[in-house]
This record gives C-alpha cells, sequence and structure tokens, in this order.
C-alpha cells in the first residue's frame, strides 16, 4: 500500500489499477485531494472507491471536476425519456424505467451485449471520452457475476514485438469507429439488418501518445469496424492481433463490486474494458458520466465541434445518423 498525503492507494494488479481510500465524499472534495485522485488516474489508468454514499447529483458534480461531460440529450428520440434527473447521467444497468429488470427480448437487453465485447467508451463518437465514472445503484447477489474486467493497454503496447511497434508508429494507422458494428459482432441475429456502413463513423488513430503519463497507447475496441488504408480482412486481422494481445492475463485484472456506491473510474485512453458475466435475473442498475477527453488528440480526424450521432434500439434494431456516403475500406 502507497499512502498519499490525503489518500491511501492499494495496486490491484502488478501493472494498473488501484483502490484508493481516504476520499471523503459526504463534503467537497479539496483540490490537493483531487489532484491526488488525478495523479493516481494518470498512473493506474483504473482507481476503484468504495462505499462512496454518493447519490446521482453528488456524482454528477464529483464528476464535473474532471472535466466536460458527455449527455444522453442526442439519444432522447423517438419518444424516449431519461430514467435519471440529470443528462449526464448515462444507463448502464438492466432495469427499466419502473425499477423492473429487463426481459431476455427486450431491445435494450440485446444492446447491452455488447458491452461484454473488450472496448473504450465512446470511440465512436467525434470526441471520444477520457474518463468514465461508474457507479452502482443496485447490485445483484455476488455469486451472480456481474463484475468488470480491465485491460492495460499501455503496456500492452510497451512490450509489442519491436518489429510490430515499429509497423505500427511508421503506418500511424487511423480506425474508423462504429456502435452500430460492435452492437452487431455482439448479437448479430438481433441486429441482423443493421449496415455499419450506412451510419456515421468516427476517425482515431490507433496508436497514440497518452498525455497524462507520457506513455504510448493502443486506443482499440470493437468499436473499430476497419483500418484505413487496409482491406477489411486486413484491418480486422490488425485489431484482433492487437486486442488479444492486450487481453491476455498479465495485462488483465476483474474488479468485484461489493456494495451501492462503489465507484470505478477508468481511463478510455490508456485501458480497454468488459462487463463481466452475469447470470441475470437481478436487477443490476449502474449509473455512468462520461468526461469528455481534453487532450489533443480527443477529437482525431474529426471535425472539431461537430456534434455527435444520436441513435436509438428498437425491435427492429438501431437507428442513427446516416452518413452522406457509405464507409468503405481499401479493396
Amino acid at each position: 500500500m502507497k499512502t498519499n498525503k490525503m489518500v491511501q492507494i492499494t495496486k490491484l494488479h502488478p501493472t494498473f489499477g488501484a483502490e484508493v481510500s481516504g476520499v471523503d465524499f459526504s463534503k467537497p472534495i479539496e483540490d490537493d485531494v483531487f489532484q491526488e485522485i488525478l495523479d493516481a488516474m494518470a498512473k493506474y489508468g483504473v482507481c476503484v472507491f468504495r462505499n462512496t454514499g454518493l447519490d446521482d447529483l453528488g456524482h454528477v458534480e464529483f464528476s464535473r471536476r474532471f472535466g466536460d461531460l458527455d449527455d444522453i440529450k442526442p439519444y432522447m428520440i423517438n419518444g424516449r425519456k431519461p430514467r435519471y434527473g440529470y443528462f449526464e447521467l448515462f444507463d448502464a444497468g438492466n432495469v427499466d424505467e419502473n425499477g423492473d429488470v429487463l426481459t431476455p427480448d427486450h431491445p435494450r437487453s440485446h444492446y447491452n451485449k455488447g458491452n461484454s465485447l473488450w472496448h473504450v467508451d465512446s470511440s465512436f463518437n467525434p470526441r471520444r471520452a477520457s474518463y468514465s465514472i461508474l457507479r452502482a445503484e443496485a447490485l445483484p447477489p455476488a455469486h451472480t457475476g456481474g463484475n468488470t474486467d480491465f485491460a492495460d493497454t499501455r503496456t500492452a503496447f510497451a512490450e509489442l514485438p519491436e518489429d510490430l511497434k515499429k509497423t505500427l508508429l511508421e503506418k500511424d494507422y487511423v480506425v474508423a469507429h462504429s456502435i452500430h458494428h460492435s452492437r452487431k459482432l455482439a448479437d448479430p441475429e438481433f441486429f441482423k439488418d443493421v449496415d455499419p456502413t450506412m451510419f456515421k463513423m468516427s476517425r482515431h488513430r490507433l496508436i497514440q501518445l497518452h498525455e497524462p503519463s507520457g506513455r504510448m497507447n493502443i486506443y482499440a475496441a470493437t468499436h473499430g469496424h476497419h483500418v484505413e488504408g487496409l482491406s477489411m480482412e486486413q484491418g480486422q486481422e490488425l485489431l484482433k492481433t492487437l486486442i488479444d494481445r492486450c487481453i491476455q492475463d498479465k495485462y488483465t485484472f476483474t474488479v468485484k463490486w461489493e456494495q451501492p456506491g462503489d465507484i470505478i473510474i477508468w481511463d478510455n485512453t490508456s485501458t480497454m474494458h468488459r462487463a463481466g458475466k452475469f447470470a441475470g435475473g437481478y436487477a443490476r442498475d449502474m449509473r455512468r458520466t462520461t468526461v469528455h477527453d481534453g487532450s489533443s488528440t480527443a477529437w482525431g480526424l474529426n471535425e472539431v465541434g461537430i456534434v455527435k450521432a444520436g441513435f436509438t434500439v428498437t425491435e427492429k434494431g438501431m437507428t442513427g445518423d446516416l452518413a452522406k456516403a457509405p464507409s468503405t475500406v481499401a479493396v
């Protein structure tokens, strides 16, 4: 355990991840304590805070300290209403507006299958996310699963074979990311009529400098539809190769949710994550805020200031903002 001036940090994995204690969430967090949290995030990429006692308002206010927050307004279409009193809160659980567990055939249940794939949040948006701040409101019995897995994409890059590392740096590949693509990967039958190439995609470089730590990072996710300049097959093979390297046991660990009020913060620009296996049938009410990246590569190769595309999930699949022309890959 490492003890700082205000907080205590316990490493959860040899290369990344930490549990942070000693933060009093019942009152405004002092600037020097918050700086220690930022320093821990830059170093560890994932920080766990137990039994914070935060409610929705406290969650949102705490999150604002990290930067501009994303919101769900673009998704409030076709009569959809927010579950919470704050547009900054994303619904990451399995319950409906009445608090009842979603049935397996509910469109959101099909959509949520994508959360079990290794990914980073919001790479499909023009401005990507930096931190995700996930809070447990209600948890299922511990024996049913529902934990969250993380992967260290910085150390994975550092330990790549030198020839592959050199190629990646020289080629400086750009990946087109699509939420429609990852959802179809996770549930191809339900989303069989969804053609990801018909919708807007966002472009981000595959290998990037993680500015808070000064380390290079593999910015990969199952949202990655294709790699520009490569055929579809070549691009998917490259992405699979890199993701498979990142998710080796030596680069991953699991966080177990213990009680409502637990919070996990992760940096999407230095880690990947996925929802762990869950038996289902129990309420798992999870609420997330998402911080817009403020780094020099936040917008990738997308138009700065462009509004992110909205989408909705229905019994017929997914809708969204159509591309001006179908997205293409090299042949």
